[in-house]
């Protein structure tokens, strides 16, 4: 089959799903279109586009972010077409992100093709980020921007011939009137290759000795240690962790930048903000800021991890914490509808309000200290997301399923 995948940021959700059509004997064609020209993956034509135009920096706010779309999405479809005309190639199958409207006139250029489209969020002025925080509550003008902001999905559901969405929560943050034409899956997590390891350890440069299990090691990991990962709510906790726990140790994954919500007006950011707030309180010997890390080294710390903490506002479900319940991690998380659709209270993990840092460090020193009486949850959280959300049997099979009801039988992907 010739399939072509859109993410600017490549390969983003399609990962697992791009490695394993690449290795089948089938042979393939993959191409994948994207803004990226630093990486190859195997077995995939890499074709990059420019957007188009970019809305200046005092552009009308309510159109701001469609004119960005489509700038992206002409850009795209330029490509695309540049493919078409030199190459003369054509795919059986599109399947994309339309979050930055990079799909919206690919039908255009290949009217023919059936397309997938990755519907990752919609913008309401409840029930996710806007709205939840009480420290940031939303302007009157707060329900205008939403509304402008899911031009772009409104645009691109009739533009897909299926729209794709990983969570029932994501899903349902989208209007009933997307639902029939949405199917819900995950992305996949490699639970074969994310296991349990007894043996792990990990190095750090400040210690004489690695780290193991036997330590009281406390982890929190996010893409960017922010508002809306709950990052000031975790540093808030540290003073009484810390402190109870005189042997633990807290190391923290991830970049010092904002993804999603308001920036922290500090000069050394959010982090810098916390700091300050906390001086005098906490141990910083004992609080290891890692960064962004290898994979492989992130995976061994979660290994080693005694108690792992995700916290997030109601907001898309991390691949962290699933990667982390499938190496059998002890998760103390924000209790919020997102996580709630992975985690069962006292099954498959610990949940705490989110906005209860006294709360969620009393968890987690309970948690450090009485070990065997949450043994289950490690075991428990890996069968849940084994059954749930394994790539190999559970999320491969729809999404070849989905793609197959697309397209010609004799084109149909073998699994």
């Amino acid at each position: 089959m010739k399939l072509l995948f859109v993410h600017q940021n490549m390969p983003g959700q399609y990962r697992e799903l791009i490695t394993w059509l690449a290795a089948q004997p089938e042979g393939h064609e993959i191409y994948f279109l994207t803004q990226r020209s630093d990486i190859q993956l195997p077995g995939v034509t890499t074709v990059t586009y420019k957007a188009h135009h970019q809305p200046a920096k005092d552009a009308y706010g309510l159109s701001k972010d469609w004119e960005a779309a489509a700038g992206t999405g002409i850009g795209a479809a330029l490509a695309a077409r540049q493919l078409k005309d030199a190459r003369g190639w054509s795919p059986d199958i599109i399947i994309g992100h339309t979050g930055w409207g990079e799909l919206t006139f690919l039908k255009e250029v290949w009217p023919e093709a059936p397309m997938i489209g990755f519907f990752e969020y919609f913008y309401r002025t409840s029930g996710g980020l806007v709205g939840f925080d009480p420290d940031n509550p939303p302007n009157d003008q707060a329900g205008f921007f939403a509304q402008a902001r899911n031009t772009v999905p409104y645009t691109n559901i009739h533009t897909v011939d299926l729209g794709h969405t990983p969570t029932y929560w994501q899903r349902d943050r989208f209007p009933k009137s997307f639902h029939d034409r949405m199917y819900v899956c995950h992305d996949g997590i490699r639970t074969d290759r994310l296991q349990p390891d007894p043996e792990a350890s990990i190095s750090l440069g400040r210690l004489d000795r690695p780290l193991t299990r036997d330590d009281e090691v406390i982890t929190y990991v996010a893409r960017n240690m922010e508002r809306a990962r709950g990052f000031h709510i975790m540093m808030r906790a540290l003073p009484k962790i810390l402190k109870e726990r005189p042997n633990a140790r807290v190391l923290m994954i991830g970049g010092n930048e904002t993804s999603y919500g308001a920036e922290s007006k500090h000069p050394e950011g959010l982090r810098g903000e916390m700091e300050d707030e906390l001086q005098g309180q906490i141990d910083w010997s004992r609080v290891h800021f890692l960064g962004r890390i290898p994979y492989d080294a992130l995976c061994d710390i979660i290994r080693i991890s005694r108690c792992h903490i995700y916290l997030t506002m109601p907001f898309v479900l991390s691949w962290s914490l699933l990667e982390a319940m499938s190496m059998q991690a002890t998760v103390v998380a924000a209790d919020v509808a997102p996580v709630r659709e992975a985690i069962t209270h006292g099954e498959t993990g610990m949940l705490v309000d989110f906005f209860d840092p006294e709360a969620l460090a009393a968890q987690v020193v309970d948690v450090v200290a009485n070990p065997g009486s949450y043994a289950h949850l490690g075991p428990n959280a890996r069968a849940h997301v084994v059954e749930t959300y394994d790539f190999l049997t559970r999320c491969l099979p729809e999404h070849i399923a989905q793609i197959n009801a697309l397209v010609p039988e004799e084109k149909r992907i073998r699994i």
